[in-house]
């Protein structure tokens, strides 16, 4: 979680790298990190890769933090719909690199609802 090091997503099926995600930023007082920096081929766009993706980095990163932040520009729709259909929501807290992002945040206790939520139980 604290080397920054980027992770590569690569289709199953024919091997090929198909974009990159990161984690950032780690705070532990706050008990959160930042996932983002997000890059997929306009190939797999619309599918399961992104989804899949963070759900992957979300388990991940929730056995060590309580909460996820996610940053993401005003214009970019689309990834705002991303990180809502998995739970996050929109706070009022600034971007801490003084950009003009939003906000999402997404807490561990969310995420696992959804999880068992999903799984019928």
């Amino acid at each position: 979680m604290e080397c920054g090091g980027t992770l590569i997503a690569i289709d199953q099926k024919n091997g090929q790298v198909i974009g990159s995600s990161r984690f950032y930023g780690y705070d532990t007082k706050e008990s959160e990190i930042e996932i983002g920096w997000t890059f997929l081929a306009r190939s797999h766009w619309g599918g399961v890769y992104n989804a899949e993706m963070k759900q992957l980095m979300l388990r991940h990163a929730f056995q060590y933090v309580n909460k996820v932040i996610f940053l993401i520009g005003p214009q970019n729709v689309r990834s705002q719909r991303s990180v809502e259909k998995l739970g996050a929501v929109r706070t009022t807290r600034p971007d801490t690199r003084g950009g003009n992002n939003l906000v999402y945040e997404l807490a561990a206790a969310e995420f696992t609802k959804r999880a068992l939520s999903k799984a019928g139980l």
